[in-house]
């Protein structure tokens, strides 16, 4: 038997009988729920789930879908279905500083991070990144000016669309997007800030907190909205400093943090474990 996994997340105001209904669709399908994970969240009344399953093979996945926009419409219920063998086509965007992009690739290379790296988008020329081995991942160099940004980003949404890109990945790349280009790429676009938001903002924010004695320093990933670095955040994390510390190994404390921040919530996205709720998320455990 070939049996295929698939994750289902859904979100739809609270009332009894969700997960009753939820599981009759999939048992009446076929399916063998392996974990499940909810939430009520008691301020939105709004209820999240995600449940991971399988089907006895492929050929059912169509009469589920029918089953479950039943299901959705008794509920109001918002939902996606996703097939966990289906790798995820993900475009990574870098500028200058590349340690998280080095990370993103390794991890995909030694396959902790499950992902077919469909591009690789920069504002500097491919010679920045020499020390990278791309392999055959396609390189796009994209210098943006105050003049050509417009034309720049529908370049970019010109890749996006033709390589069928899922995720979009800013690796630390250092230039604001659109409120447009941000829309567009609503809900699948992480960015990795190199903050713990709210937090020190604008240039040099590790000289920023060093100037200030900080005793901790994070970063923080979070889904990209129009509204600068206040879109929903998927993770952060933090290291403890002291008054020994100089500016720089701030920076280098904060890079740690970034590739690791970064990576979790990338992961987080392609397992399906994040739900975004208004201006927050919910995140499930793996």
């Amino acid at each position: 038997m070939n049996e295929v996994r698939y994750a289902l997340t859904l979100h739809c105001p609270n009332r009894p009988g969700i997960v009753a209904a939820v599981a009759c669709a999939l048992f009446d399908n076929g399916g063998d729920i392996r974990n499940a994970h909810q939430h009520d969240d008691g301020e939105t009344r709004m209820f999240f789930a995600r449940l991971e399953f399988t089907l006895p093979d492929a050929d059912g996945e169509n009469e589920l879908r029918e089953r479950l926009a039943a299901v959705a419409g008794e509920f109001s219920m918002q939902w996606a279905l996703r097939r966990l063998d289906v790798r995820q086509r993900v475009l990574i965007m870098v500028s200058r500083f590349d340690h998280c992009l080095a990370d993103l690739l390794y991890r995909w290379r030694i396959g902790e991070l499950p992902m077919d790296i469909v591009g690789i988008v920069a504002n500097y020329p491919r010679d920045e990144y020499r020390h990278h081995d791309f392999g055959e991942i396609p390189f796009d160099y994209l210098p943006v000016t105050s003049a050509n940004k417009l034309e720049q980003e529908a370049a970019l949404m010109r890749i996006v669309d033709a390589r069928r890109v899922d995720l979009v990945v800013l690796a630390r790349y250092m230039q604001i997007l659109s409120d447009d280009l941000s829309r567009g790429l609503s809900g699948r676009c992480i960015n990795i800030h190199h903050s713990f938001l709210p937090g020190f903002k604008g240039a040099k924010p590790y000289h920023q907190a060093y100037a200030r004695g900080v005793k901790l320093i994070g970063a923080t990933a979070h889904y990209v909205t129009s509204d600068l670095d206040e879109g929903p955040i998927i993770e952060q994390d933090v290291e403890r400093v002291s008054h020994i510390d100089s500016a720089d190994v701030l920076v280098r404390k904060g890079r740690d943090i970034e590739r690791r921040v970064l990576s979790r919530a990338v992961a987080w996205h392609l397992a399906a474990r994040v739900m975004v709720n208004a201006g927050k998320t919910v995140v499930f455990p793996d």
